[in-house]
């Protein structure tokens, strides 16, 4: 994961990621470039996924605490 993507937020990345992925509908699309989008497009991805989880995780932590308490 590239330091520059571990300092944004999940919305920021999924934003980064709509552009990408719009790029590759537009006129603007470039076979040349394409692989180098797409490579950074499935890195994104698989950024957000690993971000999600840890945020589904600390989820089920902070309920498992209310949970208890109750």
């Amino acid at each position: 994961m590239s330091e520059a993507n571990n300092n944004k937020t999940v919305q920021q990345k999924l934003s980064e990621l709509s552009e990408l992925v719009t790029w590759f509908q537009s006129p603007a699309f470039a076979l040349e470039e394409a692989v180098t989008k797409f490579k950074a497009a499935e890195t994104l991805a698989e950024e957000i996924e690993k971000d999600l989880t840890k945020l589904k995780n600390d989820i089920k932590v902070v309920k498992k605490r209310f949970d208890t308490e109750e």
